[in-house]
């Protein structure tokens, strides 16, 4: 079948809009008639960074969607199913299955970073030009998307679907560096620093979790504006205050039992390692590519802090996706605020708007799905 992508071909112009092949599903892949599709940092680095070898690609990986078709092999969803997609995991591997830690998957980065599958060939096609695709098992900003079975995360139909994609990726990462890397108790006090998409997502995280404290660290007024309304007690422009010093002053002297880096260059990581109090517990999922050298006093860990690597916000997606869902509809979770929706045909004005800092969280919608559709036809097979 065919299908509509954005197609990255070069850096240094807009992604283009092309007519593409989709081959036949194989055993274990799910065709998803895409419904909505985040735009996320990772996404963005890629563009700026990426080798000629590497294009062209479609990219997109935080997407959610309807099942239109699955493999001859795939028993955990079917078409009709609302699904959000995730990372990709092989499942058979000693982390997959005797750890339960699918995001440290052996065979993580082939699965979800190169463009491919794990044998090197790609579902996508242009004429008889092969189209990378399969970026974080999906390539969601297209159509039409070539998904796993293990990265389908079926989800009920009453949501509207067309927001739920970043929860497999971007929201997930912050969410859950706090409800499953730190686990804060309740009561307990904990500083965010940069609060874009991924540490809003750790602020909803830090609120679901009952912390008292919440502080939010940024150097733009607009973020702490927005994180105050979304729960933070306090913020911190780190471009005019000492965070470490306003961190103690504010716990009364001690510093903060928590810490979430979003950011990752060596000055935030440094601070955001100095606010703890000790013992204390630094995560961080901010990302500066894969070589980030980064300068900390030994002595900060020495006295009882500690500072976690997280990835997918140590997250399993079949759970995690639920649990974040369970909590949105609770009211306790409320995702959907940090969001701002762009039609796919304007996926170069939305890159702009994401770099250009004036959304939160951008989310391309696809003109194929009507919920009030999707609602009648509920209501018929119902009846039946």
């Amino acid at each position: 079948m065919d299908t509509t992508a954005a197609v990255l071909r070069s850096s240094d112009g807009p992604l283009t809009l092309e007519e593409l092949r989709i081959d036949d599903l194989r055993p274990h892949e799910v065709l998803v008639r895409v419904v909505g599709s985040g735009i996320c940092h990772t996404d963005l680095g890629v563009i700026a960074g990426h080798e000629p070898d590497q294009s062209p690609i479609v990219l997109g990986h935080e997407g959610s969607g309807i099942v239109d078709a699955i493999g001859s092999e795939v028993t955990t969803v079917a078409p009709g199913d609302h699904v959000v997609l995730s990372y990709n995991f092989c499942g058979e591997c000693d982390n997959c299955v005797e750890h339960n830690v699918p995001q440290h998957c052996r065979h993580f980065v082939e699965l979800n970073l190169v463009g491919a599958r794990l044998d090197g060939s790609t579902a996508l096609a242009h004429g008889n030009e092969p189209i990378r695709g399969h970026f974080f098992g999906q390539s969601s900003w297209a159509a039409h998307a070539v998904a796993n079975e293990q990265n389908c995360v079926k989800v009920p139909r009453n949501l509207p679907l067309e927001l739920l994609g970043p929860l497999g990726c971007g929201i997930q990462t912050g969410a859950g560096a706090v409800l499953n890397t730190l686990q804060p108790e309740p009561g307990s006090s904990i500083v965010i620093f940069g609060v874009g998409s991924v540490g809003l997502a750790a602020l909803l995280g830090a609120v679901a979790a009952d912390c008292s404290t919440i502080i939010a660290v940024d150097i733009q007024q607009s973020r702490l504006q927005q994180a105050t309304k979304l729960g933070a007690t306090h913020t911190i422009n780190s471009a005019t205050e000492d965070v470490a010093a306003r961190v103690r002053d504010i716990t009364g002297g001690p510093g903060a039992q928590y810490s979430v880096d979003c950011i990752a260059l060596p000055a935030v990581l440094r601070s955001a390692l100095e606010c703890l109090q000790s013992p204390g517990v630094c995560a961080t999922v901010g990302f500066q590519g894969m070589s980030n050298e980064i300068t900390i006093d030994q002595g900060h860990l020495l006295f009882g802090r500690t500072l976690v690597g997280v990835i997918e916000g140590d997250a399993i997606p079949a759970e995690f996706v639920t649990r974040m869902i369970d909590l949105y509809q609770a009211g306790r979770f409320p995702f959907d605020e940090l969001i701002t929706t762009f039609p796919f045909e304007r996926i170069n004005d939305a890159l702009d708007a994401v770099h250009r800092g004036e959304v939160t969280k951008a989310v391309l919608t696809f003109d194929t799905y009507s919920r009030e559709t999707e609602t009648e036809t509920e209501t018929e097979s119902a009846e039946q």
